[in-house]
């Protein structure tokens, strides 16, 4: 008696107690606003990286893709590695004033957060 052949058998839900039966794509859907209607806020923290400092830009609403390419410009621009995380794109080193000249080129509504 082998189940593992019969594909009807494997994708059932034997129990389920919270959220919906949809893959989670369907449910990360994310709603992309045009540059104009986003308010982001770039910030410098070192918080919890040992010391290093990292520019963080917060605020998104847009798709992963978008996020990952303009990820890649302000790499670019800024000179230096960075990562998307979250839905927040962070900058290796303090580049708070260029990152923020850089978005406002760009068309986004970006304001200095923090100290």
């Amino acid at each position: 008696m082998s189940s593992s052949k019969n594909p009807s058998r494997q994708n059932r839900i034997v129990y389920s107690e919270f959220g919906s039966h949809a893959p989670a794509s369907e449910s990360d859907a994310v709603q992309e606003l045009s540059p104009q209607q986003q308010n982001l806020r770039v910030q410098a923290t070192r918080k919890g990286r040992k010391g290093k400092t990292v520019t963080v830009v917060t605020g998104f609403q847009s798709k992963p893709e978008t996020l990952k390419a303009l990820a890649k410009a302000l790499k670019s621009h800024c000179g230096s590695g960075g990562a998307v995380k979250d839905g927040s794109i962070e900058i290796q080193g303090d580049f708070v004033d260029r990152v923020v000249a850089f978005l406002k080129d760009k068309g986004y509504s970006a304001k200095r957060s923090g100290g």
